[in-house]
């Protein structure tokens, strides 16, 4: 079942087309009683979860941050989520996904195209069912904003974009008397950071990042609040200022050093890598995403995200069972350790027979 809707081949080619003694009502039964939204979330918890326990800091490390991206996925034209993408060209939704600095993805969810991209990174660090504790969150320059990084502030975690347009962005002035160095002539804003009415709307954006972390509200619902047409509320107004000095403070640190540059690109490739394997494992009718409704779409993309996840894990295994040879420990520098990945997929047989025999196992007890 899992490889049916994880790869979209469909229930009656795994049934046709497989070893494994099961019919295709079986297979659709177990989907219709079993296969749901909630489930798969909470199989993807326990997975991630396990993951994370069982693999060796020496050779992974504690990661404790997360990047984001979005993928598009073809979709029927009878879906309401269905949108025409500006960037992408074509008919299709949005995935989201949150990927670990090691490959582990925490959070996958469905968005339409034109969603936006800072809710959909916001809501991911605040609703993953994870063990994973993210401090930093890398995006890309879709997925920042003012509003971003005010509430990443309030939220206590770092948001750390790539900035693409880095040469047009202002720095602002913590105080209107603070003089400008000569060589930040044109990099810096006039007006100053509005200090007031930060202080003044301090309770009520207090009162808007708990209602997110506490899930009473929703970051879509929270921006389409503050960012429709007319003027513009107070404390949208104090959320802009704090993200103004919070956002100085990044582009700063970003331009000086180099290591922070090459830390946050070193997690976007994760995540860009997550998307690769995207393309080869959903590879059933071409990579659309079937179903009329919003229910099938999520069940495929959750089990997509439970399929590369399980993969994730088997793969971090066997890695390890490899290291665990002392020999290893004194030849692999830390370059070599940054460069280690579980996500890869050539020892996957992605097509042809669906052999599956569920009286053997693979020999992982020396490494649990």
């Amino acid at each position: 079942m899992l490889y049916a809707l994880g790869t979209n081949v469909g229930i009656k080619r795994v049934a046709d087309g497989g070893q494994h003694g099961e019919s295709e009502a079986a297979l659709r039964a177990t989907r219709h009683l079993f296969v749901n939204r909630d489930n798969l979330r909470a199989a993807i918890a326990t997975l991630v979860n396990a993951t994370l326990r069982m693999r060796d800091p020496l050779w992974w490390g504690n990661g404790t941050a997360c990047a984001s991206d979005s993928k598009k996925f073809g979709s029927w034209s009878s879906n309401l989520m269905t949108e025409y993408h500006a960037r992408h060209g074509g008919p299709g939704v949005m995935i989201y996904w949150h990927v670990d600095r090691k490959s582990v993805c925490v959070y996958s969810q469905l968005r339409s195209c034109n969603a936006s991209e800072v809710a959909a990174m916001m809501e991911g660090v605040l609703r993953h069912c994870t063990d994973a504790t993210i401090d930093r969150q890398y995006t890309d320059s879709h997925g920042q904003s003012l509003v971003g990084f005010a509430f990443s502030y309030l939220l206590g975690f770092k948001l750390l974009p790539r900035m693409k347009n880095i040469a047009r962005q202002k720095l602002v002035k913590a105080d209107a008397d603070d003089e400008v160095p000569s060589c930040l002539t044109g990099m810096v804003a006039d007006k100053p950071i509005d200090w007031e009415i930060i202080a003044q709307q301090y309770d009520q954006m207090a009162k808007y990042a708990t209602a997110l972390r506490l899930g009473t509200a929703e970051a879509e619902q929270v921006l389409r609040r503050f960012t429709r047409g007319g003027p513009k509320h107070p404390t949208y107004k104090a959320i802009e200022e704090l993200g103004k000095a919070v956002k100085s403070v990044f582009v700063a640190e970003y331009v000086a050093s180099q290591e922070l540059r090459r830390e946050i690109h070193e997690g976007l490739q994760v995540v860009e890598n997550w998307n690769s394997a995207n393309t080869d494992l959903f590879y059933g009718s071409a990579g659309t995403i079937p179903g009329s409704d919003k229910e099938h779409q999520e069940v495929s993309m959750l089990s997509l995200h439970l399929l590369q996840s399980a993969l994730v894990f088997i793969n971090t295994l066997l890695v390890q069972s490899i290291l665990k040879d002392p020999a290893w420990q004194k030849k692999l520098t830390d370059a070599d350790k940054r460069g280690l990945s579980p996500l890869f997929w050539s020892n996957a047989n992605l097509y042809g027979t669906i052999d599956i025999d569920m009286g053997r196992r693979l020999d992982l007890g020396l490494v649990a």
